[in-house]
C-alpha cells in the first residue's frame, strides 16, 4: 500500500493478516480517511458481558475511533443471558448476535470477528484463549489469565502459537500501558536508582461484593455469579487483583521470582473459600526480595502502590520520591489516550495496523503464575519455587495442582460446589 496516496483504504484482509505498509504515524495523521468506506471495519467479538467486559468493549471502540478506524460488534456472549442483552442494548447489537450459556464462547470464536475480547472470570481464560488463537483471532484478555499452574502454562503455550501465527495478544495489565509507569520503568531500566535490591508492593483495600446462593440455584450459576469469592473462579484476590503490583515488580526487575514464602488467613468473608489477606516474600535471587501485601477487609488503612529500593536510590512505581532519582535520566513521552485502559487497546489495534503486533501472553502468564506461587505458599505454609511450577521432571506436586471445577466442567455440566466458609490451613493443605 502506498503511503503517498492518503485516501488509500485499508482492507479488512490486510487487517486480519496483521500487516500493512501504512505506518501508525500516517494512520494518525490521516485519521478519518482510512476507513471511509462503510464496508471496511474492524469486527469485534466479546466473551464476558459483565461490567468489566462491557467496559472493555467500549475501551476498544474508543481506541479505534482515536486511530480513525470504524468498528462493528459482530457477537456478544456471556454465561448469563441478561448480561448479554444489557450489553447488546448499550452497543446496539441485534439479538441474533447475542449468545449465552457455558459454551457461548464458541459462537464468538467461530464468528467473523477480527479481534476477540476475553473478559470472563479467570477460570475460563485458558480454554477461551486457546480456542481464540487456534481460530486465528487477535485477542485482548483481562488479567489474571489462570487460577492454577497448569492453566498458566496453557496460556504460555497458546501465546507461543499466537506468535507463530502473527496474532496480537494484549492483556489487561494496564500499568504497562500507562505513561507514568512506562516513564518510571524506563528510568529504572537506565540505572536511575542503580540495581533494584528490594521493594514493597501493596493492594490493601475494602472487601468486595459477595452473593448469597439463591433457592434452587445451581452450583455452576452460583459460582459464576459469585466468582470473586471462590479460589476456583478467581484464583483468590492475590491473583485476581494484587497481580497488578506483582506484574509491576516482575516488569521493573526484568524477570519472575525464584521462590515465594508467604502466609495469610480468612477472617471476615461471608461466602466462598478465599483468604482475606496475604503477606508474601518473593525471592528474585541475588539477594533481591520483594515484600507483597494484599488485604480485602473493611475499616483498615488502604494502600495500592509499589516502592523499589535500588543500590543508588529508590522510587515509587509512579515516579521518584521527594529526593528524586540518583541519576538524571530523561524518559521519553509515552502516549496515554483517555487513560491506560483505553491506551492498551490503542496499542493492540495500532500494532495490528502497522504490522508490529504486541504479544503480552508470556508477561501476563508469568505474573499470574507468580501470584499463584504466592497463594500456594500461603495456603500450604511451604516454600514454593518457580522451577517446581514450570519443570515437570522435578516431580513437584505443585506442577500439576489443578483447581476443580475446571472450565471444562462448566461446559460439560459436571460442576460440584466446593465446601464454603472454610479456608486452607497451612501445614495441613
Amino acid at each position: 500500500m502506498s503511503q503517498k496516496n492518503n485516501t488509500q483504504k485499508l482492507s479488512r484482509r490486510d487487517f486480519v493478516k496483521g500487516a500493512t505498509a501504512l505506518s501508525l504515524s500516517s494512520l494518525l495523521a490521516n485519521s478519518g480517511s482510512v476507513y471511509a468506506s462503510g464496508s471496511e471495519k474492524i469486527k469485534l467479538g466479546l466473551v464476558g458481558c459483565g461490567e468489566r467486559g462491557s467496559g472493555a468493549l467500549g475501551n476498544c471502540i474508543d481506541a479505534a475511533k482515536h486511530l480513525g478506524v470504524e468498528t462493528e460488534v459482530v457477537g456478544l456472549a456471556d454465561y448469563f443471558e441478561h448480561r448479554t442483552m444489557k450489553a447488546a442494548e448499550r452497543y446496539g447489537v441485534s439479538p441474533e448476535l447475542c449468545h449465552c450459556g457455558p459454551d457461548c464462547y464458541k459462537q464468538i470464536i467461530n464468528s467473523d470477528a477480527d479481534v476477540v475480547l476475553l473478559v470472563t472470570p479467570p477460570n475460563f481464560r485458558p480454554l477461551h484463549f486457546e480456542a481464540a488463537v487456534e481460530a486465528g483471532k487477535h485477542v485482548f484478555m483481562e488479567k489474571p489469565v489462570a487460577v492454577d499452574p497448569p492453566g498458566a502454562r496453557r496460556i504460555l503455550k497458546a501465546g507461543e502459537l499466537a506468535a507463530e501465527k502473527g496474532l496480537a495478544v494484549v492483556a489487561g495489565t494496564q500499568r504497562r500501558h500507562q505513561a507514568v509507569y512506562r516513564q518510571t520503568q524506563y528510568c529504572v531500566e537506565n540505572n536511575a536508582i542503580g540495581k533494584i535490591k528490594a521493594g514493597r508492593i501493596w493492594w490493601c483495600m475494602r472487601s468486595l461484593w459477595h452473593k448469597t446462593r439463591e433457592p434452587g440455584e445451581s452450583a455452576a450459576d452460583y459460582m459464576v455469579r459469585n466468582w470473586v469469592s471462590f479460589t476456583e473462579m478467581s484464583g483468590d484476590h492475590i491473583v485476581e487483583q494484587h497481580m497488578h503490583q506483582i506484574d509491576v515488580a516482575n516488569w521493573f526487575i526484568g524477570k519472575p521470582p525464584e521462590a515465594a514464602m508467604g502466609f495469610g488467613g480468612r477472617a471476615r468473608r461471608k461466602t466462598g473459600n478465599q483468604y482475606d489477606f496475604f503477606s508474601v516474600d518473593y525471592d528474585y535471587g541475588n539477594d533481591v526480595h520483594i515484600h507483597s501485601m494484599c488485604r480485602q477487609i473493611d475499616g483498615c488503612y488502604n494502600r495500592v502502590s509499589e516502592h523499589f529500593v535500588g543500590t543508588e536510590g529508590s522510587t515509587w512505581g509512579t515516579g521518584p520520591g521527594p529526593d528524586g532519582f540518583a541519576r538524571d535520566v530523561k524518559a521519553p513521552e509515552f502516549e496515554e489516550y483517555q487513560g491506560p485502559q483505553v491506551q492498551e487497546h490503542v496499542n493492540l489495534l495500532a500494532g495490528i495496523l502497522n504490522g508490529n503486533v504486541l504479544n503480552e501472553a508470556e508477561n501476563v502468564a508469568n505474573s499470574t503464575m507468580t501470584a499463584i506461587m504466592g497463594r500456594i505458599s500461603a495456603y500450604t505454609g511451604q516454600l514454593v519455587r518457580w522451577r517446581e511450577l514450570m519443570d515437570e521432571s522435578l516431580g513437584s506436586p505443585w506442577y500439576s495442582l489443578k483447581v476443580s471445577p475446571t472450565a471444562e466442567d462448566f461446559v460439560n455440566g459436571t460442576v460440584v460446589l466446593p465446601e464454603e466458609d472454610i479456608a486452607p490451613v497451612p501445614g495441613r493443605a
